[in-house]
């Protein structure tokens, strides 16, 4: 039974998760409100104030489980409800968060605002099931029949004229127009993204390089449409050269509102140098996310539906990992959920067979996958994928002859994280992401002797656009 006394120490300890919650500090709520939770575990709310902190940290299936619990606990409880609702929605599950939004306006019905939600969710999840009507095995090539000769770029363009090559100068003058809040030519567009798709289709499953002794590597983690982060990266460590080669870890595109620019100046600098600059996928670089998290709206309004299928394809032509001179795995999202794996099955992975990664396999695993520090396997607390732990890392690792994986995929409030042993070593850099967290961002420089320096950085300003600006429908704003 528990004490008087408890349950006041866990009351205290809620307010102190409110407080941390407050300020934009995630990590340390959850972390109150469990300790709330072991001192009393029958209070409703604590559940659900946990369950929205791991919102905030795209942690969806210990959100759902958290405000499933809060319901069990007091069936009538509308927060719980529609946090659940939320966190459905984010991992694309539309028919659970109907269900719960449903429920949400039958107890109140005179909340406007949930009746909006619920007209939101209705028209998603008709969206879904007409676009599973209209699929097909083989979609034809977006790029089949563009005719860039035929593309006439106005008299009246303002910007530097892109040839048959990728330049420097191009680049310069395209950052100057994104900066600005201009856009290039749509000619441009499908000349940068094909030369790209083109060089990206014709690489390995997993690339394979080598740091040689007068150069260096860096490797980002996500950027997610954060533009003027990006172009901070760049001022600090310096911007791509051949002595200087980069590598940025998926998730380019979503929530934040410049993904179009930061999807376009990657490919610029992969198309000018192929051999210095590569790109690995990442879960966002996806059509089922980019249709709810803002990809495909910003391509519409910044350029058009044509726009957004030549990248769509492109994704999927995009290599899942790099292997840093035979010691660091670097992809996504992490581990496997079976030891058996090794790098020759990444290797012979035919991604080509596969555009988009499913809810299982090789691909899944490869771009969804996070490390947790219990030992063994988990479920994800995404609900999507799957969590591995330290003994999993280990194992992979000494199977492969590798010294550390290298993966993104998570916020890290300092920008990136060493786990399991340094056998397991996030990175993530998109700083003040979303504008809601209080994180660093971070990026990771080898030189040729192969180890790690880390590097923190800042958020920078920008313009007073918000974050999932071009996103479909105003329920993932909410996230």
């Amino acid at each position: 039974m528990t004490s008087t006394e408890d349950r006041a120490a866990a009351t205290a300890l809620k307010v102190k998760g409110n407080e941390a919650f407050a300020h934009h500090d995630w990590p340390s709520a959850i972390d109150f409100y469990t300790k709330a939770i072991e001192k009393y575990d029958a209070d409703p709310t604590f559940y659900s104030n946990r369950a929205q902190a791991n919102i905030k940290l795209e942690a969806y299936g210990y959100a759902i489980a958290d405000a499933s619990k809060a319901i069990e606990l007091d069936k009538d409880f509308i927060k719980a409800y529609w946090r659940r609702a939320i966190a459905n929605t984010a991992i694309l599950d539309s028919q659970n968060a109907l269900r719960d939004f449903k429920t949400v306006v039958r107890k109140e019905p005179n909340n406007r605002d949930a009746k909006l939600k619920l007209a939101e969710c209705e028209k998603m999840v008709k969206k879904i099931q007409f676009l599973k009507a209209i699929e097909v095995a083989e979609p034809p090539s977006a790029f089949e029949g563009l005719d860039l000769d035929s593309m006439q770029v106005e008299d009246t363009y303002d910007g530097l004229r892109l040839k048959d090559e990728m330049t420097q100068e191009f680049i310069d003058d395209m950052i100057e127009r994104f900066k600005n809040g201009k856009t290039i030519h749509k000619k441009y567009v499908f000349q940068i993204i094909k030369a790209v798709r083109d060089i990206v289709y014709n690489e390995a499953t997993m690339v394979e390089v080598d740091v040689a002794s007068d150069t260096n590597l860096t490797v980002c983690g996500d950027t997610h449409g954060q533009f003027f982060d990006l172009l901070e990266i760049f001022r600090l460590n310096g911007y791509p050269t051949e002595k200087h080669g980069y590598l940025f870890n998926g998730d380019f595109v979503d929530r934040g509102s410049w993904s179009c620019e930061i999807a376009l100046l990657l490919y610029a600098y992969k198309w000018l140098r192929p051999s210095y600059f590569f790109l690995n996928r990442g879960n966002h670089e996806t059509d089922d996310m980019n249709r709810v998290y803002g990809f495909e709206g910003e391509c519409k309004a910044k350029y058009n539906e044509k726009t957004f299928k030549l990248f769509s394809e492109s994704f999927s032509a995009l290599p899942l990992a790099t292997l840093v001179g035979k010691k660091y795995l670097t992809l996504h999202g992490g581990l496997f959920s079976d030891d058996k794996i090794t790098l020759d099955d990444i290797r012979k992975l035919d991604r080509h067979s596969q555009r988009q990664p499913g809810q299982q396999g090789l691909m899944m695993e490869m771009l969804w996958t996070d490390p947790q520090p219990q030992p063994g396997r988990g479920p994800s607390k995404r609900g999507v994928g799957l969590q591995f732990g330290p003994d999993v890392t280990k194992r992979f690792c000494e199977n492969n002859g590798l010294e550390a994986v290298i993966r993104s995929h998570e916020v890290r409030m300092d920008g990136y994280e060493v786990e399991h042993d340094g056998k397991c070593i996030t990175v993530f850099s998109a700083p003040k992401y979303c504008d809601s967290t209080e994180n660093k961002g971070a990026y990771i420089n080898i030189g040729p002797e192969l180890k790690l320096e880390y590097h923190q950085f800042e958020a920078v300003p920008h313009p007073d656009i918000k974050p999932m600006a071009y996103a479909q429908n105003s329920l993932m704003s909410m996230m």
